[in-house]
């Protein structure tokens, strides 16, 4: 049973429990470092799951917060211990979203809008290839490899029968104009990215250029949904050197009110799939 566990998530689940502990006990983060004699930040990073947690740690806090139920303070030493086993993502290495991935792969919905490129879990291996290629101009061939083996088998939650990822896309014109790799690369993406979206549990829209100014002009961003109610929604931004995950709720229903409108300005289902195909026979001439 160890291995189907996420070590991300239980992370996370960890992180919120011990949370609640000391807001039970009306002390401030920094309040506990100094008793434990440790950063801040590091009791920041082990509430929000970004860092792992030690039975050790799980251990110290609950003399901090005086837990004396036995059975809370067990239940939470296993969620320590479950949360430093290894999804598959690390067999690949160091991945610098690792723990994206982590969440991606536990999440029930996902909600994406891509300004600029197919996303990721609707590539083709040769658009991944060309795409990595030449956003990391430096990057050497292995890490290219690596980074488009990760691409393909994240996709797996997109074709899993038994637990589909229940995927929302929007996509910007820009995104079918781009030529990535080749003509033919693009061609057979779009056709791809038409094929993809004719599964139920898959949408795309388009958003196109005529629509003007929109919510989403600063930029992409992604909205995770989990199944279980202990696990809050995350929405997502990618950066260049470090990612940006926002749990507050405030700050999710915000990004969610932004992707209805960037959903109601977009193409409807059908006509998005008519302006995906017109867009693959122009790489076709």
């Amino acid at each position: 049973m160890a291995s189907n566990v996420n070590p991300t998530v239980r992370r996370r689940r960890l992180g919120q429990e011990l949370r609640k502990l000391r807001e039970l006990k009306g002390m401030t983060a920094e309040e506990v470092a100094d008793r434990l004699l440790v950063s801040q930040s590091k009791i920041s990073r082990l509430e929000n799951g970004r860092r792992s947690i030690s039975q050790r740690d799980v251990r110290d806090l609950c003399g901090v917060y005086e837990v004396e139920d036995q059975r809370v303070v067990d239940s939470l030493m296993e969620m320590a211990r479950d949360s430093r086993q290894q999804g598959w993502w690390h067999t690949f290495g160091d991945i610098p979203y690792s723990v994206y991935i982590g969440l991606e792969t536990d999440a029930q919905s996902l909600r994406v809008y891509e300004p600029q490129l197919v996303t990721g879990l609707l590539q083709t291996r040769a658009y991944a290839e060309a795409l990595v290629r030449g956003a990391l101009p430096e990057t050497s061939a292995d890490e290219i490899e690596k980074r488009v083996k990760v691409r393909m088998r994240r996709q797996e939650r997109v074709t899993d029968a038994s637990n589909p990822l229940r995927l929302w896309v929007v996509l910007d014109e820009a995104a079918l104009h781009r030529v990535v790799g080749s003509k033919l690369i693009m061609r057979e993406q779009l056709e791809h990215l038409i094929e993809l979206s004719n599964l139920p549990h898959v949408t795309v829209q388009v958003l196109p250029f005529e629509v003007g100014a929109h919510p989403g002009l600063n930029g992409q961003y992604a909205i995770l949904e989990f199944a279980d109610a202990a696990d809050s929604s995350v929405v997502y931004l990618e950066g260049v050197t470090s990612d940006l995950y926002l749990e507050k709720a405030p700050d999710v229903q915000k990004y969610a009110v932004m992707y209805e409108h960037l959903r109601a300005q977009a193409l409807p289902v059908e006509r998005s799939q008519q302006f995906i195909q017109d867009a693959a026979k122009r790489f076709a001439q």
